[in-house]
Parts: structure tokens; C-alpha cells; sequence
């Protein structure tokens, strides 16, 4: 009689697109794999902010992780985030959203928690200004956007009519200008029309950006041409300045030669840094792991942790060459992960080739039929930019019914500058949680 062979344990922390890819490639091994996630859904950041603009709906940018995942059927899924490494022990510890602890021993460990939002070490300014990393992000500030207006309209004074109208975004990068350019296309055309009171297309989008280029990481000529395609679309620039203060009415900020002006706003959108999460520092201390200046864990060219060869780092949380914090580097790595780890179980005893990066490119989507795309030497701006912005977004999502219903919210609001997504709710509005009429 044949012993029964416990399968070797692997244990993926985060469902993003590193975390996916690992479990894909682990899909046919005989391994027991374990992803750990504390959202229940795989979602495709890159379109967050169209989910915030209203083009796009939470289900075409989310999808369940378990339905994602059905029919890999060595694969488990896990709500809980991961809080702790014991090394020693092969050990994770997570936390449940409701309370208690689960523990999850490993043989192998593949790290892809990806980044969080960083506001620099001022915390405080979260409160007035949301950053745009999760679901409830984006719909934090689609409200945000949307309520504007309305309140707008019924604004007591021209002062703060302006206020309610003007939009400041913090950070130049593809974010920052993919969000710039959407509040100029819905105050432009989504919204033309609409009020009594107010002309919506009178709304001011300031975009802050401490270096002296928007989109620096796509190399000059493509970054002037997004400077130049936002500008006629109406974005103010406001480059080579740093945010000192940021509170419910506007924002104060520092040029290079020192100077303070202050922005009256009431609308203050995040898009600048990140840092690693908790758990990176947790698993730096587990193993001695370094650390770079935003918590990313140094790894080697084979993405494991220096003396922890079980321990993988994969994706935006990986410090590797400088490579960018890209949903491709997070495939690839991902995808790497999964096969070392498949090759070890098969017993294949040569080492590993170094992972290498293979650049498919980056693209920011600025306004309707406008984008700018970079792959190798090949640089991409207007209508051309954007079908190739486009095809990679297509090609990208995750599910058939994803794609559809993108490719039918895209035709939708490029032929008729509408968005079918703009419900939003007021917190403590709604008939369960308003207070009682006085008697």
C-alpha cells in the first residue's frame, strides 16, 4: 500500500497581479497553494481612476478571486491579512476583517502584498485627501467629484461656488494625469448642461508635481506632449512644487525658491508615493531582509529573499534593478515565482536563470482619444497612443465579461462623452441611518 504524500504547501500573500500570476503558473503542480488576500476580489488597478470617473463599473475592474481562480483546483483562498513571518517556523500569521488570527505554515512562501499609498510622513492629510489605491478608494473619490458639482449649484456665495469647482491633484504621475484629464472631460462634456447655476465647464483642475515634468518616467518628448495635451484641455500645471499643508478648503504649497501660495480647494485628490505595507517591515525583521526608502524587500536576481531560498518577493514590494512599479514587472515576477517553485517540486536541480524583465511598455490614458505609450523605442501620443493604450488594456483584463463591458463603456463615452457610472452615495444620508425627525 502506497503512503499518501502530503503536498508541498505553498502560501501567496496578496490576490493582485503578482499574487494571480504565481497561482496560474502553480496551476497543474502537485503543490497545495494558499492565496491570502484581505479583499475577496483581483483587482485591475491600472482602471481605478475610470472607476472613479464613472466610465467604468467596481465588476468591470473586480472580479471575485475565487471565481477567478475556480478552476484551479490545488488552489485555496484565504480572507485575512497577513500580519507576521515566523522564518523560522515556516509561518504566517494573519488577521481576519472580524477578529482572530490564522496561521498558515508553508514550504514555500511567495510575497505580493504590492504598496500602499504614502503621504510622505504627513498622515493627516488622508483625511482631506484621498489617495487611489483599493475599490473604496475610487468610489471615495468619484463621490468626491460628483458631489462637487452638486453642492456647487447650491453654493451660498460665488466664493464658495469657486471653491466647490476647483479640483487640486497631488502627484504628475500616470494617475495624477489620468485623473486631471477625466475632471476636465466630465466638467466639459458629461455634465454640460446640466445645472441651472453653474457652468461646469468653468472648473478649474490644478495638477502639483514636485519635479519639473508630469510623466517624468516616460522621458521628455512624451512627457512635453502630455504636458501640452493637458494644458488644452484646460489643466493648470503647477511644477516644482511640494504640498506643506492640506486641510478641508484648499491646500498650501512650496516652490523651489521657497515661496508659499495657498489654493483654495475643496476637492484635494492624492496621487504621489507609495510605501511598502506593514508586512514588508514584518518579514524584513523575520529574516534580516533590506529594506529601500519606500520598505521594498531587496531580493536577489532569482526574487528570493538573501539566506531564505522558500521566500519569494515578487511584484510592486520587490526591489530588484530600479524596476518600475508596473502591473507587467508584477506579472512577470509573479509568473517567475510560480515556475521556480514548479521546477523545484519536479526536482529539477539547475539553477534558476535570473529574473529578467522584459519591457512591453507604459501608457497613460489623458482624455478621449488622446494617450501617450511607451515600449522600447517606440513612443506613442494622440489617437495613435491611444488604440494602442487600448489594445493593452483589452488584452489585459481579467474575465471575457470584463473585456465586453469595457469595450462597451470605452464606445460609449468616446462617441458620446457620457458615463453610465455615476451613482454615488452621501454617508449617513440614507433613511437607515438618518436621524429621527424631531418631534
Amino acid at each position: 500500500m502506497q503512503d499518501h504524500i502530503t503536498p508541498r504547501r505553498v502560501v501567496i500573500l496578496g490576490g493582485g497581479f503578482a499574487g494571480l500570476s504565481a497561482a496560474r503558473a502553480l496551476r497543474k503542480s502537485p503543490v497545495a497553494v494558499t492565496v491570502v488576500d484581505r479583499r475577496a476580489h483581483h483587482l485591475f488597478q491600472p482602471l481605478l481612476y475610470q472607476c472613479a470617473s464613472g466610465i467604468l463599473s467596481e465588476g468591470q475592474i473586480a472580479q471575485p478571486l475565487r471565481g477567478v481562480l475556480r478552476r484551479h483546483h490545488n488552489v485555496s483562498c484565504v480572507l485575512a491579512e497577513a500580519t507576521d513571518v515566523d522564518a523560522r517556523a515556516r509561518l504566517v500569521h494573519a488577521q481576519r476583517p472580524e477578529g482572530g488570527v490564522v496561521q498558515l505554515p508553508y514550504d514555500d512562501l511567495i510575497v505580493a502584498v504590492g504598496m500602499r499609498q504614502s503621504y510622505f510622513g504627513h498622515d493627516e492629510f488622508a483625511a482631506h485627501a484621498p489617495g487611489m489605491k483599493t475599490l473604496d478608494d475610487a468610489l471615495d473619490i468619484r463621490r468626491r467629484i460628483y458631489r462637487a458639482f452638486e453642492m456647487a449649484e447650491t453654493a451660498a456665495d460665488d466664493r464658495e461656488r469657486q471653491q466647490w469647482l476647483t479640483f487640486a491633484l497631488v502627484g504628475g504621475g500616470p494617475t495624477g494625469v489620468e485623473l486631471a484629464g477625466q475632471i476636465r472631460e466630465i466638467a466639459g462634456h458629461t455634465l454640460d448642461r446640466e445645472f441651472q447655476k453653474i457652468d461646469s465647464a468653468k472648473a478649474r483642475v490644478l495638477l502639483f508635481e514636485g519635479s519639473d515634468e508630469v510623466l517624468g518616467a516616460f522621458g521628455p518628448p512624451l512627457a512635453h506632449r502630455a504636458a501640452r495635451t493637458l494644458q488644452g484641455l484646460g489643466v493648470e500645471l503647477h511644477l516644482g512644487t511640494m504640498v506643506t499643508g492640506i486641510d478641508a478648503h484648499g491646500l498650501t504649497v512650496k516652490d523651489h525658491a521657497g515661496a508659499t501660495t495657498r489654493f483654495d480647494a475643496r476637492t484635494v485628490l492624492w496621487t504621489a508615493g507609495v510605501e511598502a505595507p506593514p508586512i514588508a517591515a514584518a518579514l524584513a525583521r523575520a529574516t534580516g531582509a533590506k529594506q529601500d526608502r519606500a520598505g521594498r524587500i531587496l531580493v536577489d536576481p532569482d526574487l528570493t529573499v538573501p539566506g531564505h531560498p522558500q521566500i519569494r518577493v515578487t511584484g510592486d514590494v520587490m526591489s530588484l534593478n530600479r524596476l518600475p512599479g508596473l502591473a507587467e514587472v508584477a506579472m512577470q515576477s509573479g509568473a517567475y515565482a510560480g515556475r521556480s517553485v514548479r521546477h523545484r517540486v519536479e526536482g529539477r536541480t539547475k539553477e534558476p536563470k535570473p529574473f529578467k524583465y522584459l519591457d512591453l511598455g507604459s501608457a497613460a490614458y489623458i482624455s478621449r482619444g488622446r494617450a501617450v505609450v511607451k515600449a522600447g523605442p517606440l513612443h506613442l501620443s494622440g489617437f495613435t497612443g491611444w488604440l494602442a493604450w487600448l489594445f493593452i488594456h483589452i488584452a489585459f483584463l481579467t474575465g471575457f465579461r470584463s473585456r465586453l463591458g469595457a469595450v462597451l463603456s470605452w464606445s460609449v463615452a468616446f462617441a458620446t462623452g457620457s458615463r453610465r457610472e455615476r451613482a454615488f452615495t452621501m454617508p449617513g444620508t440614507d433613511a437607515s441611518t438618518a436621524p429621527p425627525p424631531p418631534p
